[in-house]
C-alpha cells in the first residue's frame, strides 16, 4: 500500500497510480497516463506562475523570492544569491494537521 523510504512510509507515484487503477478498474498503464497527465498539467501552470486551487484539498502558489547574502560553508566568502520563486502550499480545512486524523480513509476495490 505504502512505499517504506527512510524508515518511514510514503506515498510515492507509483502508489497513487495503484490506488487509481484499483479505484477505477482500470489498466495501471492507463491510470499512469492519467496521473502523468494530472502532474503535467500542475507543473506547467506553476511555471507560468499560475495559482492552483484544488477545493477540499489546498492551494499551490508561486511566490517571488528576494536575493540575499549567503556564505560559502568552507571558505566563509560572501555569496550573493539571486532572486527567484518557490512553490507555496497551503492545506485546505478539509486536509490541516489538526483534522487530519479524523478524515476516514476512502476504500479501495
Amino acid at each position: 500500500m505504502f512505499t517504506p523510504i527512510y524508515g518511514r512510509f510514503s506515498v510515492i507515484k507509483q502508489d497513487i497510480v495503484n490506488r487509481v487503477s484499483n479505484q477505477l478498474n482500470i489498466t495501471k498503464v492507463k491510470a499512469e497516463i492519467a496521473v502523468e497527465s494530472v502532474f503535467t498539467s500542475l507543473k506547467n501552470a506553476l511555471k507560468k506562475g499560475e495559482r492552483i486551487e484544488l477545493r477540499g484539498f489546498g492551494v499551490f502558489i508561486v511566490k517571488p523570492r528576494k536575493s540575499g547574502v549567503g556564505r560559502n560553508p568552507r571558505t566563509g566568502e560572501e555569496v550573493a544569491i539571486p532572486p527567484g520563486k518557490t512553490i507555496r502550499f497551503k492545506p485546505g480545512k478539509e486536509i490541516r494537521a489538526d483534522k487530519i486524523a479524523n478524515i476516514p480513509e476512502i476504500p479501495t476495490r
